[in-house]
């Protein structure tokens, strides 16, 4: 019957089979621990040596220490029994009162050692492991950056990915510490009674089960929260942001958006609390086990010693060797838990490091050719960003002749943008080609080809760097030439603004850090522009460059555009009309799709889609 519950050998299969598939997805989890160790050798070797050789010489001290105990109870019993005087019973315990000295001061000096070298290493750790972090970011595509489940494998990479590795590596030494203790005790513990050491060994196990079970479930729970977190962070920031402040004073939204934050904060409370608590119950349970496990020994060693079947020494030595040897026990297996959920959080770090670009150069790439002889081509282009069925370009065809000068107009969503990613080879096509020079952007060495074009994005990076920085960026091997520097400040338009500036190229701008100059929109503008001007570039791209400028300036800038663009490509995108018409020819997109193409006049002329757009603009300067 269907309701009927199991027999009970079915149960038992059932019990061992999930005792079995526990502890196979146990050791399952152990396998990051040789990643951990080449983390821990790559920051520092030298901390990692030391580190094992500390560890091997502090493992033998506990045993050491009792016997030195035993030593000590039994001389001074002994001296009592040959009624000695203080000062020759003195001189007969002395030498074993030096030993344990000795033994303790050793110990001492490890733990000392051991916290220089683990705080040494935990900060080489971190350097290297947030270089490992940030260097797979620069390597990455730009589809990773705009894919929301992106940034949740990089907040849970970033989280505890140096304090894990180390922890983890700790955890091993220790284990191997805490073995080769336990082995030296229980071999002096089993010359009195081998069921001390059963009792000392079973006595610690649930507890250790009991912590790796809580160890799973705060990893789960931490790990889930990742977009909550990032939600969390992502208000904080507008609370406290230079961006967000005028905004939020304004429209008052300060409290509203605290609500916000406490809320998240108090789930996350709420969920650590109730992990927390049963975490410490179960703990509390396991630990009063233990301890009733010692006083029984406990009692069963004074008996024994009352029976006159061990010495006082013996006695003395064996209640530290089973208080010592639960110790060891315990910490053997909090280190195995806490290497358990270690590895848990160190996967997060290696999926994140495991991620690889899409866009690769291939291997004896071309060089990208300079200056361009035959143009850019789109062969029937079309793309769809990943993730997604809607074709955001379909089927583009287009041929953008050497020297020439296009613009691009579209309402938002067109494709404008998306055009322009395909372009720079920052996505490559989803069916189709783009071609320069009658050959496929895909066969370019990707850093050849990135050196051909100057852009400028309509959300450019507002660096809080130097003037000479800024602009500098914009070919990087050449930021110290000062003279290149001021000529693309002068091209962009920037130069009148850098000379009002009290350090020249080398004021801080921004207001992140003190005496940092904040600027304009429009300023801020002329800054990127000049940046794009730092590269020598066979191809110009600017989208939206200048939104921010007023209309005298946007006509500077374009004069001197048209000048210093001569002989190269210029791929404009602008809702301003007065800017486009100064184009050589004007692509239309709509939808993903070229619907027209040709010079202003021809585009008037049609009197289609972008004579209606220039007319709707004009008419608001009647």
């Amino acid at each position: 019957m269907n309701g009927s519950p199991p027999a009970p050998g079915q149960r038992k299969l059932g019990l061992f089979a999930r005792l079995r598939n526990e502890v196979r997805e146990f050791w399952q989890s152990l396998r990051n621990t040789p990643e951990a160790f080449r983390l821990v050798w790559g920051a520092s070797r030298g901390a990692a040596l030391a580190g094992a050789a500390l560890t091997l010489v502090a493992a033998f001290l506990p045993a050491g220490q009792a016997w030195a105990g035993k030593l000590i109870i039994d001389a001074i019993v002994g001296a009592s029994a040959q009624r000695l005087e203080p000062l020759a019973g003195l001189r007969q315990v002395l030498p074993y009162l030096a030993l344990e000295l000795g033994l303790l001061l050793v110990s001492a000096v490890l733990g000392t050692v051991r916290g220089l070298v683990d705080r040494l290493l935990q900060t080489q750790l971190s350097n290297h492991v947030n270089t490992m972090i940030i260097r797979k970011a620069i390597s990455l595509d730009l589809r990773f950056f705009e894919d929301p489940l992106f940034y949740d494998t990089l907040q849970n990479a970033r989280r505890q990915a140096d304090s894990s590795a180390l922890s983890i590596s700790n955890s091993v030494l220790q284990m191997a510490q805490q073995v080769i203790t336990l082995v030296s005790l229980i071999a002096l513990l089993v010359r009195f009674s081998p069921w001390l050491a059963v009792i000392v060994v079973i006595s610690a196990i649930p507890s250790f089960l009991s912590q790796s079970q809580y160890a799973e479930r705060q990893f789960r729970m931490v790990s889930r929260r990742a977009p909550e977190l990032r939600s969390m962070n992502y208000v904080e920031s507008l609370l406290t942001g230079n961006e967000s402040v005028k905004e939020v004073k304004l429209f008052g939204l300060g409290e509203f958006l605290l609500r916000r934050y406490q809320e998240l904060l108090w789930q996350f409370y709420e969920q650590d609390r109730a992990v927390a608590q049963r975490r410490a119950v179960a703990g509390l349970g396991w630990g009063l086990l233990s301890t009733l496990a010692y006083y029984g020994s406990y009692a069963w060693i004074v008996m024994r010693t009352i029976a006159g079947l061990i010495t006082l020494g013996d006695m003395t030595m064996l209640l530290s060797i089973f208080r010592q040897s639960q110790g060891s026990i315990r910490s053997l297996l909090d280190s195995v838990s806490r290497l358990y959920e270690s590895n848990l959080f160190l996967d997060n770090l290696l999926t994140y490091l495991d991620l690889q670009p899409q866009l690769t150069s291939p291997e004896n790439g071309l060089p990208a050719p300079a200056p361009v002889q035959q143009g850019i081509e789109f062969r029937h282009v079309s793309f769809r960003y990943p993730g997604t069925d809607v074709e955001v370009l379909h089927d583009i065809n287009l041929h953008i002749r050497p020297g020439e000068r296009i613009a691009l107009v579209g309402l938002n969503g067109a494709g404008k943008t998306t055009l322009i990613k395909l372009l720079t080879r920052l996505y490559d096509p989803t069916a189709g080609q783009v071609l320069l020079d009658g050959v496929d952007l895909r066969e370019y060495d990707l850093a050849s080809l990135h050196q051909r074009f100057g852009v400028i994005f309509q959300d450019f990076v507002r660096y809080h760097l130097t003037v000479r920085e800024n602009i500098g960026f914009g070919q990087v091997e050449a930021m110290d030439d000062l003279e290149r520097v001021k000529g693309a400040a002068e091209r962009g338009g920037a130069s009148p603004i850098i000379e009002g500036m009290p350090a020249g190229y080398e004021t801080m701008l921004g207001r992140r850090w003190n005496k940092g100059q904040e600027l304009s929109g429009g300023q801020w503008q002329k800054i990127a522009l000049a940046r794009a001007f730092m590269r020598e570039a066979e191809v110009m791209v600017l989208d939206e460059p200048t939104s921010a400028l007023d209309a005298e300036a946007e006509y500077e800038v374009f004069q001197r555009f048209g000048e210093l663009m001569e002989g190269r490509i210029a791929v404009l995108i602008s809702h301003r009309f007065s800017t486009v018409r100064m184009a050589d020819r004007i692509v239309v997109l709509s939808a993903g799709k070229i619907i027209e193409l040709g010079s202003h006049a021809e585009l008037i002329a049609l009197d289609g889609a972008y004579a209606r757009l220039f007319n709707l603009q004009a008419e608001g300067y009647r």
